[in-house]
């Protein structure tokens, strides 16, 4: 993979800059465990610059009309389609996604979080007259992002495009796991004439960049994808300067299969799915819910379904998934596959260890848990690895009740006849549900209830995040 020669620079002001640290970071491979690139870490003084650039740039950006932000959307749309095989290339190497869902998916929900913003756009209801006052919605102002590594373009489009079409300025700190791929992405605004200031772009880790941004005093609004530890942080160095908090969390989210789904359909569907990007999802169905009296037939099915993942290189043909990112990451996951080793659960598919033939890496064997009580730490923790647990029910309502019992909210799934699939939709508490295996729609809100998050993104609701409403009073009826 050819390593962009901005790799060590910052995107500020509309110019490539040297870091004011001199600090640099190795970006390791995940299936090499070897560096691929350096990147330089910022720090304060990198961040108060970004933000003056980004608060001079608010002047004039916000009082653009729409039909130059729509031209911008679409032309970064376009952009991202050309250079989707770099986006796909630097992602797939630096958090081990395979190419194949590197292109179709990951890249590629980049390029439709712009397109579906741009189409949001030309008809969104910036104002509304409520009796005789005017509601007009505005830009918030400068905003400050910080996204993860595993669907690093998804998450820094998910907020790129809607903050550019509010009228926004913003500072972006990618995850410094994985930041090659937001490298790319400024590159494709600056060649899509996004105007200096607008966007600007700081890598660091969450001490040196994260932190100070979050309680900076010219940042105005703070998104926030990640963990519910980390977003509890970012919450908390905001506060001080009463800015608006948007958060993506966690999640560990039910699946219900109800015992009138076809069995062999739906847990063969989920179970395979379920280990998509590694299992590296804030919204994977990582918790199976089954009638306790068809344990064992689920099982079975869902043991098939996981035994057909092929773990290997990204690169390889065939691979279903690859590596997860990081060390760390490898090494939480082992941690939980052993607890629920230790807990009794049975262990019905994988285990401990990284695959047979594969030494180097970090690798994880698909792991399905039958007999899983929701108290177990693997019931209650978010893995984020290839590791599915099965937990027996009653009836419905006992259903309802395991699949609201966890302290997160982000997203559920269920399978059954239609009309009772819907009734049961709507008891979970959490921001999305998917029902009969319906995907993800880039139209419909995404966001989490409880500690998976506030606010919303995607579609109109996701533009709706980056702007304030004002009430002007007395204003004639137009």
């Amino acid at each position: 993979m050819e390593i962009s020669p901005n790799a060590t620079k910052f995107y500020i002001d509309g110019q490539w800059v040297e870091s004011s640290t001199g600090d640099t970071l190795d970006v390791i491979n995940p299936a090499t465990e070897e560096p691929i690139a350096t990147i330089a870490l910022g720090g304060q003084a990198d961040v108060d610059a970004a933000v003056a650039a980004a608060q001079r740039a608010f002047e004039s950006w916000s009082q653009t009309s729409i039909d130059e932000r729509t031209a911008i959307l679409n032309k970064v749309t376009e952009l991202i389609g050309a250079r989707a095989d770099d986006l796909a290339n630097a992602i797939s190497a630096e958090m081990g996604a395979p190419l194949g869902l590197a292109k179709a998916a990951q890249a590629a929900s980049g390029l439709a979080h712009f397109a579906t913003t741009a189409a949001v756009l030309p008809s969104f209801e910036f104002e509304e007259q409520l009796g005789n006052s005017l509601l007009v919605k505005e830009p918030i102002g400068v905003v400050g992002m910080i996204t993860p590594w595993n669907w690093p373009i998804n998450q820094i489009s998910c907020k790129v495009a809607p903050a550019l079409a509010a009228g926004c300025t913003m500072v972006l700190k990618p995850s410094e796991v994985a930041p090659l791929n937001a490298i790319i992405f400024a590159e494709i605004l600056d060649e899509a004439g996004v105007p200096a200031g607008v966007f600007n772009l700081v890598n660091g880790d969450g001490a040196g960049v994260g932190s100070y941004m979050s309680g900076h005093p010219g940042v105005d609004m703070m998104s926030f994808t990640g963990s519910t530890r980390a977003g509890v942080e970012v919450a908390k160095n905001a506060a001080p300067t009463v800015k608006r908090v948007a958060q993506e969390l966690g999640g560990k989210s039910a699946n219900i299969i109800l015992d009138d789904a076809d069995f062999a359909e739906a847990i063969g569907r989920d179970a395979f799915g379920m280990c998509m990007n590694s299992g590296q999802s804030c919204n994977a169905a990582t918790r199976m819910l089954v009638p306790k009296s068809r344990m064992d037939e689920a099982a079975a099915i869902a043991k098939a379904a996981m035994e057909a993942v092929v773990v290997g290189p990204p690169s390889q043909d065939g691979t279903t998934i690859g590596p997860v990112v990081s060390e760390v990451q490898w090494n939480k996951i082992q941690d939980l596959i052993q607890a629920g080793i230790d807990e009794g659960a049975t262990l019905v598919a994988g285990g401990t260890g990284r695959p047979d033939g594969l030494d180097a890496g970090y690798y994880i064997r698909p792991t399905l848990f039958a007999n899983v009580t929701n108290d177990m730490r693997i019931a209650r923790e978010e893995i984020f690895g290839p590791v599915l647990v099965i937990i027996g029910y009653d009836d419905d309502d006992d259903a309802v009740r395991i699949a609201n019992d966890t302290p997160y909210g982000l997203s559920g799934y269920v399978s059954g006849s239609p009309e009772r699939a819907m009734a049961i939709a709507r008891r979970i508490r959490t921001g999305n549900m998917h029902v009969n295996g319906a995907g993800p729609d880039f139209q419909a809100p995404f966001g989490g209830y409880k500690q998976s998050g506030n606010g919303r993104e995607w579609g109109s609701l996701g533009l709706e995040e980056f702007l304030e409403t004002k009430a002007i009073m007395g204003a004639p009826a137009s």
